[in-house]
């Protein structure tokens, strides 16, 4: 665990992580006015879909389109989370409409939202109380393939395997 919470390291696809390039990543939104200029720049087309976000280890919020790869939104860097998010107009200001731990190169634990709220809290935007679609993720322990676990089936969708209970797609950690 960092001082933050949890940190979460890539575990999707290698080719992914190997086309990350240094200087990429998601933009840094680590203020109100941050936030105020990138939405600014965004289009009607693009605030229509959500957006790929991270929550990286100095806690602040990146933001990169939605095709984009959590892997490349973070840099090819560890996380304390990563999902999907939508923002909307309010008449005092933008707010996150939705937000989950959607992503599944780094299969973040439900537990990461108390990261994400920081995060969004620091930038001063409305949010709910919690991830508006949770996603709970789980690698099998004997075929150890990454699943999602739906309607609270703890079983493994490639062997047929119990899942735990707990979080545990690192091995390393």
């Amino acid at each position: 665990m960092s001082a933050w919470g949890r940190s979460y390291r890539y575990v999707g696809p290698v080719e992914l992580k190997a086309a990350v390039r240094p200087g990429g990543g998601g933009c840094r939104i680590g203020s109100a006015a941050d936030f105020g200029g990138w939405i600014a720049e965004r289009s009607a087309a693009e605030l229509a879909e959500p957006f790929t976000f991270v929550v990286g280890m100095d806690g602040v919020l990146r933001l990169a389109p939605r095709r984009s790869e959590h892997v490349a939104c973070a840099g090819g860097d560890m996380v304390l989370s990563a999902g999907e998010i939508s923002f909307v107009r309010e008449p005092d200001g933008w707010a996150v409409s939705e937000v989950s731990n959607q992503s599944t190169g780094y299969c973040p634990d439900v537990s990461s939202w108390a990261e994400v709220a920081r995060a969004l809290d620091d930038v001063e935007l409305e949010r709910p109380s919690g991830f508006t679609h949770e996603v709970v993720f789980r690698r099998c322990p004997d075929c150890r393939e990454h699943n999602i676990v739906r309607e609270d089936d703890f079983v493994c969708v490639f062997c047929g395997s119990d899942l735990p209970a707990a979080w545990n797609v690192d091995p390393t950690t």
